[in-house]
């Protein structure tokens, strides 16, 4: 009984004086967890099944005729390799962000000087074209922005430059206009960003950076599109409210359900609760990105969960600081929620 109550002082002890470890590191504490490379401008960071990190090079505000890359890094932020993305118009802002992965485990990558949605087989190098989103009438230029797989195993796709949410069919197909909405139309081409099927509540989440409405020029939304049985959709509602000149970006949701957006234009992350309140911000002053790393947030474009982490593709998209093009891990204390990948998401 001595020996054993001895045993349980000793562990005690080391317990005071043991380093924390990652998941018990304080809320907000931020690292690099990877720099990334030429052409530089990383604005999405996707975590895949098999665990590997993925992202990819975007628009270069002052123009370049570089192809985009798709970088593969460990979950401890070692890079592993890249591929050149092919087929781009070089001579147009190009970019591609790494959307999501599929049922077959390939890539999904949205494209934008073209406007396409590609597949990446990481096995084989091999690109695909799947999809190409057209021009809509009184709509300006198809950018696709984020996808998610939604009901039916269809692919779901937010458009940064009109006001629609595409759908594409499982198995491939035509993209159709799924929801069009005039408070998807974003001001001076501020528009819908992050995109998130919430298959518990059978409705998408959407991002909005700016409205075109008068009264509510310069702020951003998180809204809630519910799916009606027939999978068509529904009333949209605001959920939360920006300030001014947020412009609020993608964002990841825990399993609590709080979600957390990157605040592209005040270079912060807000955390909401699941009725959209605020419940902090990181950093608390706007603006200067100090989030205690070598690196601060500059034009934060996203927020993916890697276990109690949150990875975030520093874009420096105003600015174009090559050192801060980096995948910051930032802290939050609890659990994302899984990616869902369903059986049937898969294009051709």
């Amino acid at each position: 009984m001595i020996a054993r109550l001895l045993a349980l002082a000793v562990v005690a002890a080391l317990a005071l004086v043991a380093p924390a470890s990652a998941a018990e590191a304080p809320p907000w504490q931020t690292r690099v967890f990877a720099r990334v490379g030429a052409p530089g401008f990383p604005a999405y960071v996707h975590v895949a099944p098999n665990g590997r990190v993925y992202a990819a090079t975007y628009t270069n505000p002052m123009g370049d005729k570089i192809a985009s890359r798709v970088f593969e890094w460990t979950a401890s932020g070692t890079l592993l390799r890249s591929w050149t993305v092919p087929g781009q118009d070089l001579g147009k802002p190009h970019g591609v962000q790494v959307a999501t992965s599929d049922a077959r485990g390939r890539l999904v990558l949205l494209e934008k000087s073209r406007s396409r949605v590609l597949t990446l087989n990481t096995r084989t190098g091999r690109f695909k074209v799947q999809a190409t989103l057209p021009a809509l009438a009184r709509g300006g230029k198809p950018i696709p922005n984020y996808a998610t797989w939604g009901p039916g195993g269809a692919l779901f796709v937010s458009d940064y430059g009109q006001d629609v949410i595409w759908r594409i069919p499982a198995a491939g197909g035509t993209p159709r206009p799924w929801f069009r909405s005039k408070k998807l139309a974003g001001a001076a081409g501020f528009g819908t960003t992050g995109l998130v099927y919430d298959a518990a509540r059978r409705s998408f989440l959407v991002t909005q950076q700016t409205t075109t409405d008068p009264l509510d020029l310069l702020r951003g939304h998180l809204y809630r599109v519910p799916v009606r049985a027939d999978g068509s959709a529904g009333k949209l509602a605001t959920v939360w409210t920006s300030g001014p000149l947020d412009l609020p970006d993608g964002f990841g949701i825990a399993r609590s359900g709080n979600v957390y957006v990157a605040l592209l234009g005040t270079n912060q992350i807000v955390k909401l609760g699941p009725d959209g309140r605020v419940l902090s911000r990181f950093p608390r002053a706007p603006l200067a990105g100090s989030n205690g790393s070598p690196v601060p947030f500059d034009s934060p474009s996203n927020a993916t969960f890697l276990g109690t982490r949150l990875l975030v593709a520093n874009q420096s998209a105003i600015l174009g600081t090559t050192s801060h093009h980096a995948i910051l891990a930032v802290e939050t204390g609890e659990r994302g929620a899984p990616l869902v990948v369903p059986r049937t998401a898969r294009l051709r």
